[in-house]
């Protein structure tokens, strides 16, 4: 297969041509005011404003500004929303821009719920660098001898986090409740919660031609006491996506599977400098940064099904989003 992910021709060239109209900083007059390293937050009393930037963060810093990339992870993560209510209640209220998500305000478990098919992953925290490092018990699981980079595993594991400000830590089930960040009840409810989606994610991606490696979840509770999912579903930052048709011969081969997420980033930075050490990154080269686009959209537009809608040509990000907010409190 000469290209497994295939975009109509033009695609490149748009993207290019919006290198330098990236959404990277956001500001309106309305609500407190959080800043994340890809989605800012503002507080507006009863519900919050999600607004999803085009900052591309890994290895626990941002790394560069991608084209389209707020775009496609908040209108793939409505998609998802919208399919996965018969599993559980979610955060969206309205969505008033293409990288603006209003939400339900809500408690949020101080927990990642991370549910990994396979094991792979290039950072810290993923379980192929853990495994490689000889250690056999992760988050609470008993890993099995002989596992090679990027293999299925027997049964999809759920490995949850504790959200750090600056780096995440892996966690057991037992430690979850004895301090007391979860009660056994929430966390029961949540677990099920967490391994029903990314079963049925595993699913609706096979279906078309997408292997949904692993994948992290958050969840809180509304005033009413109600579970919801919120932030991000199933999005290409959030997930890791491999192409199916090529898994089995690029493992023969001794290759990467064909990655349709942030992992073709990871790569690139891993192979050319210390991400976590080095204090100045080189700038990620901007034939790099047009094909991260591409795969994102990729993404959006063969799990949705729908067609990608590119914003007005030469109309900046920012002042778009003014518009679009124009009154929302």
């Amino acid at each position: 297969m000469d290209n497994p992910m295939y975009t109509p021709e033009g695609y490149t060239d748009r993207i290019r041509q919006e290198l330098e109209n990236c959404l990277i900083e956001t500001n309106i007059s309305q609500g407190e005011e959080f800043i994340g390293k890809v989605r800012d937050r503002y507080d507006l009393g009863d519900r919050m404003v999600l607004i999803t930037t085009d900052r591309q963060s890994a290895f626990d810093r941002v790394l560069a500004a991608v084209p389209f990339k707020g775009q496609v992870l908040n209108m793939t993560s409505a998609w998802w929303f919208e399919q996965t209510r018969h599993i559980v209640p979610n955060q969206v209220l309205s969505l008033p821009d293409p990288n603006v998500t209003i939400a339900k305000k809500c408690t949020v478990f101080p927990i990642e719920f991370v549910v990994r098919g396979y094991i792979t992953g290039t950072t810290d925290t993923s379980l192929w660098t853990i495994y490689r490092s000889g250690q056999r018990r992760y988050c609470g699981i008993d890993l099995p001898e002989g596992l090679v980079k990027n293999q299925k595993l027997s049964t999809n594991y759920l490995t949850p986090t504790i959200k750090g400000e600056d780096h995440d830590r892996p966690i057991s089930p037992d430690q979850i409740v004895s301090e007391n960040w979860m009660t056994a009840d929430d966390w029961e409810q949540c677990s099920r919660i967490a391994l029903e989606l990314f079963a049925f994610g595993q699913a609706e991606a096979a279906e078309r031609g997408l292997i949904l490696v692993d994948t992290k979840y958050e969840m809180g509770r509304d005033e009413n006491g109600e579970i919801l999912l919120i932030d991000e579903i199933h999005t290409p930052d959030s997930s890791r996506y491999w192409i199916a048709d090529t898994y089995q011969q690029r493992m023969l081969e001794g290759r990467e599977p064909d990655n349709v997420d942030k992992e073709f980033l990871r790569l690139w930075f891993t192979e050319n400098c210390d991400p976590y050490e080095d204090d100045v990154l080189p700038p990620a080269p901007d034939d790099l940064v047009v094909e991260l686009s591409r795969r994102y959209i990729y993404l959006y537009e063969t799990i949705t099904g729908r067609s990608f809608e590119f914003p007005e040509a030469d109309q900046p990000i920012e002042m778009r989003l003014a518009s679009n907010l124009e009154g929302i409190a």
